[in-house]
């Protein structure tokens, strides 16, 4: 079987992942992309044996979830054999989001791959929070994407544009979109991240509008939506998994639940995206090591002194650095101990093999 490149490119196929296949793989494979996880299967959609050139209508289907070494997410590309529908091999990805489990637990959880552009939604009220933020900034300029920050619910304050500025100073360049996710004139702004092929994920909590939106985009009410608690704004969770929806336009859409324990594990260089204005005066500060407390020269706090740097914005850049090294240290000290015990496991096979071989 011989598939047409051009087949896939509505499904978000492009030269990076072309570059990865041989010459002999456009005959012998099938590309497929993941649609959904499930605890045994995956739902793809891409071509199939018999069907040339794709339909403009679709549909899903279910392989299994590939090899024991092997972990696909949401928007992963693979290569399927044609006749098992068995999966050969997991490209390699452009784009990744990922986070340590909530909990207490040390397990690293894949969001997802291979996306272009990361919307990140707030509301102007109660739930808007500059640091949450952040941390969404972090994780999508680390995963490599395009950060837009949409403000949802405007009419539910008399000065929409302070939130509009306080968002544009969190990160230089960050686009920002204010608008009623209920109104499809409005949404028009977003359309050019929106074009055919390119693959959008959503993220923010609950009751910031991300469903009202979708469903604004998709021009229906495929997703239900439910209104915020009145006492504090907080929202309802209406989304219960990751899931793909392909809009009017022909652009992917991936809607996540709201993520209240998102914690980041290796996003340094996100982090200093978010916080370049900190990067660059600690490159003038006396010492290489300067921790920005109490060394002299430390052209941190001098900013701070002067009034040109938040001292709030400090302390929420430590506390950001700090939760990603402890995170990604945990990770890199299991790795190491769990390597280290296969080690032993090893030695000690081949030690009771050689007893045997004495006996």
């Amino acid at each position: 079987m011989t598939f047409q490149i051009s087949d896939l490119a509505q499904l978000g196929w492009n030269s990076f992942f072309l570059s990865q296949l041989d010459t002999d793989d456009l005959e012998t494979v099938i590309p497929a992309r993941v649609m959904s996880v499930h605890r045994n299967r995956l739902d793809v959609i891409g071509l199939m044996p018999d069907q040339t050139p794709l339909d403009d209508a679709i549909p899903p289907y279910s392989v299994s979830d590939g090899p024991e070494d092997m972990t696909a997410t949401v928007g992963d590309w693979l290569l399927l054999d044609p006749e098992t529908l068995r999966v050969e091999r997991l490209l390699e990805r452009q784009s990744l989001f990922k986070r340590r489990a909530p909990g207490t637990g040390r397990k690293l959880q894949l969001i997802a791959a291979n996306v272009d552009t990361l919307f990140i939604v707030s509301s102007c009220n109660q739930d808007f929070n500059v640091p949450r933020l952040e941390r969404y900034l972090a994780l999508g300029r680390d995963a490599g994407v395009t950060p837009v920050i949409i403000l949802t619910k405007a009419d539910l304050t008399d000065d929409p544009h302070d939130y509009v500025q306080q968002a544009s100073r969190i990160m230089p360049g960050v686009m920002v979109e204010i608008l009623d996710a209920r109104d499809p004139e409005q949404i028009t702004r977003l359309h050019p991240w929106c074009t055919k092929g390119q693959t959008i994920a959503f993220v923010g909590s609950s009751g910031v509008g991300k469903s009202t939106l979708i469903n604004t985009l998709m021009g229906n009410d495929l997703i239900a939506t439910a209104g915020i608690r009145e006492d504090d704004a907080k929202g309802r969770h209406t989304t219960t998994g990751r899931q793909f929806h392909q809009l009017p336009s022909g652009a992917w859409l991936l809607d996540t639940p709201g993520m209240r324990e998102l914690q980041l594990t290796d996003v340094q260089e996100g982090i200093d995206a978010v916080f370049a204005d900190i990067v660059e005066l600690a490159e003038d500060c006396r010492f290489g090591d300067c921790r920005h407390e109490t060394e002299p020269g430390c052209a941190v706090n001098a900013a701070i002194d002067n009034g040109t740097l938040d001292p709030k914005r400090l302390h929420r850049w430590r506390k950001l650095a700090l939760e990603d090294m402890h995170n990604t240290q945990t990770i890199a000290e299991r790795r190491t101990r769990e390597k280290a015990f296969g080690k032993m496991i090893k030695n000690t096979v081949a030690y009771k093999k050689n007893l045997r071989g004495g006996d």
